[in-house]
């Protein structure tokens, strides 16, 4: 499987941080040091299935084909507007495609888990050009009184067109039950049989649990893929890794010897999207110039559950 095209979107409204200032008992200086960011892109006005919708747009166009040469839509999403229908059915209608739609929750993991599946079905001859998408806006998840999360999140959308052909060389996907160290609750709808108490509440997460076992899970996975695949560290040009916050970025680099020339970013103003910041990075050095044919890339990203995932490709447009 190779991918072809790739597009994001963002939202219009940028959210600085001494915007934050203004309300919470913060700084600018206090977030950057703790999180290395300076901005974050929040939906406003917007739909989430609108920015999605574009970005998909964008990698259709990049891939030069036409809506109806879709053959499958994956969505990667945790929340939005709607339980059901899937937003990748949503998705398929604003951009003309005619196929099967299916939605992903790995959480921020789910833009890999939702290429490993493209893989498979294409692998089976199921499906010839696939729409991946990841789109994601968990400042609808946090309190935005608590300074611990809220600082932390954006919102946005990328998107990839898969086909077949040389490009992934590996991939591996993890779950390891840990459910209370990161999660959103929210209520159902009531019935008159309902005895149980149930919770509703912003994002509950437990930063320190987060950051260890994001950086060690994400730095074993990597070590295991370039072994699978025959590499050095060294022979990766860029490792894409989830933008969850400077941080994490940085132990892992620390982890596998290299410097930060290695990890492009853009959580200094895109803030965590979820499972759409490997997306939208990906779009970001594509459209910039900076990966060429051959150039082997690391995609990693790490999320509630405790879910982790992570692929090695070969750029091969």
């Amino acid at each position: 499987m190779r991918i072809i095209g790739t597009g994001r979107a963002h939202p219009a409204k940028v959210v600085t941080n001494a915007m934050l200032e203004q309300f919470l008992d913060t700084s600018d200086e206090w977030i950057k040091e703790r999180t290395g960011m300076s901005e974050r892109r929040v939906i406003t006005s917007e739909k989430l299935e609108d920015l999605a919708a574009d970005a998909a747009r964008r990698a259709i166009e990049d891939a030069g084909i036409e809506p109806t040469d879709i053959d499958y839509i994956i969505c990667s999403n945790v929340v939005n507007e709607y339980v059901t229908p899937g937003l990748s059915c949503i998705i398929q209608g604003k951009v003309g495609a005619k196929c099967a739609c299916v939605d992903v929750n790995a959480a921020c993991s789910g833009f890999i888990y939702a290429l490993d599946m493209a893989d498979d079905r294409i692998r089976s001859g199921k499906a010839k050009n696939i729409l991946v998408v990841a789109a994601e806006e968990p400042t609808r998840m946090v309190d935005w009184n608590d300074r611990s999360t809220c600082v932390l999140f954006g919102d946005g959308a990328g998107a990839v067109v898969v086909t077949g052909g040389k490009g992934l060389l590996c991939s591996r996907l993890t779950t390891v039950s840990k459910t209370d160290c990161l999660y959103y609750e929210r209520k159902l709808e009531p019935t008159p049989y309902i005895t149980k108490e149930e919770s509703s509440g912003p994002m509950y997460m437990n930063g320190r649990e987060v950051f260890k076992t994001a950086v060690l899970s994400s730095s074993y996975d990597i070590k295991r893929l370039l072994d699978k695949a025959g590499l050095k560290p060294g022979d990766v040009k860029y490792y894409l890794l989830h933008q969850a916050n400077m941080r994490i970025i940085e132990a892992i680099a620390h982890q596998l010897q290299l410097d930060m020339s290695y990890f492009p970013h853009n959580v200094d103003y895109c803030g965590n999207t979820s499972s759409a910041s490997v997306a939208l990075l990906l779009d970001e050095l594509h459209r910039d110039g900076k990966i060429q044919n051959g150039d082997k890339l690391v995609m990693s990203a790490f999320g509630a559950g405790f879910t982790t995932g992570a692929c090695i490709i070969e750029w091969n447009k």
